[in-house]
């Protein structure tokens, strides 16, 4: 096995751990937080997926698809880290603002398809490559986050799936 293999194995375990947590929760599901000073999971997924988006972008600022209007806006971390309860962040107003699920899975799947495209086209001494990310410091770190940063995600999840009564689904 070599480096892109593990990578890759590490971004399906991501998908599969995640997915099987999203699967069966509704939009309104998408608006539970596992806690009052948590984020709610709608607004996880969208932050993952600009943090990918941004990720990668920094590989290739032209591979990543573009991202619908204003998800940026809408998902882009606050500097306190958590969003208030009547706010997402300083620039909107409420979580009305928030993308349905559809559209969100929808993103997360054109945005990965674009990170295993670039990882294709990446070789050993390009992922070896420096990124000035200090929590990722090469493109095999960075390419790696993906599924690390989804997984530490979806372990919030669970808590929020056990308060709707949803099943054990891993």
């Amino acid at each position: 096995m070599n480096s892109k293999q593990v990578i890759r194995e590490t971004l399906a375990m991501a998908d599969l751990v995640a997915q099987a947590y999203l699967a069966d929760l509704s939009d309104s599901d998408l608006q539970q937080k596992p806690h009052s000073s948590c984020n709610c999971i709608n607004w996880q997924v969208g932050h993952l997926i600009l943090s990918e988006h941004t990720h990668m972008g920094r590989i290739d600022p032209s591979f990543m698809p573009k991202l619908p209007e204003k998800f940026e806006l809408i998902y882009v971390k606050p500097s306190s880290g958590t969003i208030e309860s009547d706010s997402i962040n300083s620039q909107l107003a409420s979580t009305d603002q928030l993308l349905d699920k559809k559209t969100l899975m929808d993103c997360f799947h054109q945005q990965r398809r674009a990170t295993l495209e670039l990882l294709d086209l990446q070789t050993d001494e390009t992922l070896d490559t420096p990124t000035g990310v200090p929590y990722a410091n090469t493109r095999a770190a960075l390419f790696h986050l993906q599924g690390a940063h989804w997984l530490m995600h979806s372990g919030q999840w669970v808590i929020v799936r056990r308060q709707l009564g949803k099943p054990v689904v891993i």
